[in-house]
């Protein structure tokens, strides 16, 4: 158990060369997403997803570059950025880029249960696929976030979907095929930028990843698909890489 802990914990070589990178990126994604919702009227599908889209991108390519230790160190800072927010509430512009007026009187509930379940998310790929955790949060972040403002826009064939405290949810085909193509085009330039397999290999182990990780999400409960699409992704990315 404490070598499994300490393969999560920043070193003081990382927090001295990410902690300043890092929080200042947290913070301009957070500025920015409020921004959008305060001062351009951006509807909330669109301003909360800007930071879902910055945040996971970033993970996965501080992960790459620099280790599962440098992404916790981001991890934590975002997370305590976030309870923050939620503690100000209204107050602050950034958690009214967060705060979605569907998901009231739960709004805050579902600021922090997906923010626990993306945390979690990550644990468990790096715990059981660490190869290719890195892509999961490629996939959950791109494909996630493009599939709540393509449903809010063009979304006309809608599912419900499971939830928590009685709030209504509802997904779209139109969002969910938004996922899968996404889905597929970044885990196939993870691939293919990793230079160890065919362009034909990598399509086919993208295809399966696009269609698997749309899949969960289309079937996972509101506020929980940061974690199943993280752990999805990478768990079949695994299969291919590793075999």
């Amino acid at each position: 158990m404490q070598k499994l802990i300490e393969r999560f914990l920043p070193d003081t070589e990382i927090v001295k060369t990410l902690a300043l990178p890092v929080l200042a990126l947290a913070i301009f994604a957070a500025c920015l997403a409020g921004w959008m919702r305060v001062k351009k009227k951006i509807r909330i599908p669109y301003t909360r997803k800007t930071f879902h889209f910055i945040i996971f991108s970033a993970a996965g390519v501080i992960q790459y570059y620099y280790g599962l230790h440098a992404v916790t160190l981001m991890g934590s800072m975002v997370f305590v950025l976030v309870l923050i927010a939620v503690a100000l509430g209204e107050r602050l512009w950034f958690y009214q880029a967060l705060a979605r007026e569907t998901d009231r009187p739960h709004e805050k509930k579902f600021i922090l249960f997906p923010l626990m379940a993306t945390a979690l998310g990550g644990v468990l790929s790096n715990i059981f696929f660490p190869g290719t955790a890195y892509i999961g949060y490629f996939v959950g972040g791109w494909g996630d976030a493009v599939g709540e403002p393509v449903g809010t826009k063009w979304g006309r064939h809608r599912y419900t979907v499971p939830t928590l405290f009685g709030v209504r949810a509802t997904r779209s085909l139109e969002g969910s095929t938004a996922v899968m193509l996404v889905s597929v085009l970044v885990s196939f330039i993870c691939l293919y930028y990793m230079g160890q397999f065919s362009v034909g290999y990598a399509l086919l182990a993208s295809l399966v990843c696009g269609i698997a990780a749309a899949g969960i999400e289309a079937i996972s409960s509101h506020g929980l698909d940061n974690l199943s699409m993280q752990l999805c992704a990478s768990a079949v990315l695994s299969f291919f890489v590793h075999g």
